[in-house]
């Protein structure tokens, strides 16, 4: 069974890889976000399959430690791209 999950982890690896690949040659700044939050979801269920079949508890620390890092960088995207807007609907002094 152990073999069965890590085979499935492998898979999640590689298809997330291939989809980060694809999303990072783009040039669309929100859709290398997007590749950060891919890359948060994959590596936390890979990390949560190898962790289950090796019966280690930490891998599942690591697993949710990704994933808060994926969603916090994904707030501060958003408060960034606000302010960056906020910034652009300022009034303009006239000369």
């Amino acid at each position: 069974m152990s073999e069965l999950l890590a085979a499935a982890a492998l898979l999640i690896l590689a298809a997330t890889a291939i989809a980060l690949f694809r999303v990072l040659r783009s040039g669309v700044v929100a859709e290398r976000m997007m590749a950060a939050q891919l890359l948060g979801s994959g590596g936390a269920a890979a990390l949560l399959l190898l962790g289950v079949s090796s019966e280690s508890e930490a891998l599942s620390d690591v697993a949710l430690l990704l994933t808060l890092l994926a969603a916090f960088s994904c707030v501060a995207f958003a408060l960034g791209a606000a302010e960056l807007g906020s910034q652009d609907d300022a009034p303009k002094d006239l000369p």
